[in-house]
């Protein structure tokens, strides 16, 4: 008599980014390994910031608004709440998977994983990094050198990936619960990140999206979001074969933006499957002599 057929385990479903990001490997096979790295990256980001708790944060409509007149992003480091073990583990898979795709050297590789099991370095060094960006204007503790030393090139890469979760997770909770009308800054105004991209929405008014933590939120479409040029005779635009990317380029500081444009595209803005898709215009836009953001 047969074995009783075992029941077979439901197959996984993928994220949208994954089928978006797998079409973008099939139409574009020399984009293949920029797309293998977004979907190692995405998956562990993914399975953590999931079963994250919410961060609680009070705002106050008075405080809100002088933080934003002032240009102050809303969450201090200390309102994070981070589980250090999850920091660990986000910090080891992340440099793992960047050495996997040689985006950082074998050295630095094992300098990280030296640092994870020291672990009294590991606070201190990820409050400096989100503190000297969000709140540079702040008198910032200075921190033991970390030995053996990280480039600094490594470093900014393995914690930009591995705390994007937490500072994502943030964004979820909060960005929506806010009026952020009053801010006019081209940092974010959650965590102080830099935009990596840019997107228009269905009434064309522009977002930025923060490269740390991912949240979105409305700038002048009229405006560089580098050096704050506004003369529009300075400010250049242009595609390339698929129109629902573009460059925004300022020939003051010489540095652009790309964007996702929502009312060509058939899809909603993806941080991680559009930065990959626009990589052919980031070497348009350096032929031109502009540099990225």
């Amino acid at each position: 008599m047969p074995p009783p057929e075992q029941p077979r385990r439901p197959v996984r479903s993928q994220s949208r980014e994954v089928v978006e990001l797998n079409q973008i490997k099939a139409a574009h096979p020399e984009l293949a390994t920029a797309v293998d790295l977004q979907i190692e990256l995405v998956g562990v980001q993914r399975r953590l910031q999931a079963r994250l708790p919410l961060p609680w944060i009070e705002v106050d409509a008075r405080w809100l608004a002088e933080e934003q007149r002032h240009g102050r992003p809303l969450v201090r480091f200390k309102d994070l709440r981070l589980e250090w073990s999850d920091v660990r583990f986000m910090v080891r898979q992340a440099a793992d998977v960047l050495r996997r795709f040689d985006m950082i050297e074998s050295d630095d590789h094992a300098r990280v994983q030296h640092l994870i099991r020291e672990g009294h370095q590991l606070e201190p060094l990820v409050a400096r990094w989100y503190s000297t960006q969000a709140f540079p204007d702040d008198p910032t503790p200075e921190t033991p050198p970390v030995d053996p030393p990280i480039s600094p090139e490594a470093l900014e890469l393995v914690l930009l990936f591995a705390m994007r979760p937490f500072l994502a997770r943030c964004a979820e909770m909060l960005l929506p619960q806010v009026d952020l009308t009053a801010w006019t800054h081209p940092r974010c105004p959650l965590c102080g990140g830099d935009p990596e991209m840019g997107a228009l929405n269905a009434a064309g008014d522009r977002m930025l999206v923060c490269g740390r933590c991912t949240g979105a939120w409305t700038f002048d479409s009229g405006v560089c979001p580098f050096c704050r040029n506004d003369d529009r005779s300075l400010l250049s635009t242009f595609t390339g074969s698929d129109p629902c990317y573009l460059i925004e380029a300022c020939n003051v500081c010489r540095r652009y933006i790309k964007t996702f444009d929502s009312r060509r595209g058939t899809r909603p803005f993806m941080l991680a499957v559009d930065s990959v898709a626009t990589l052919p215009l980031d070497a348009a836009a350096m032929q031109k002599g502009y540099t990225g953001g």
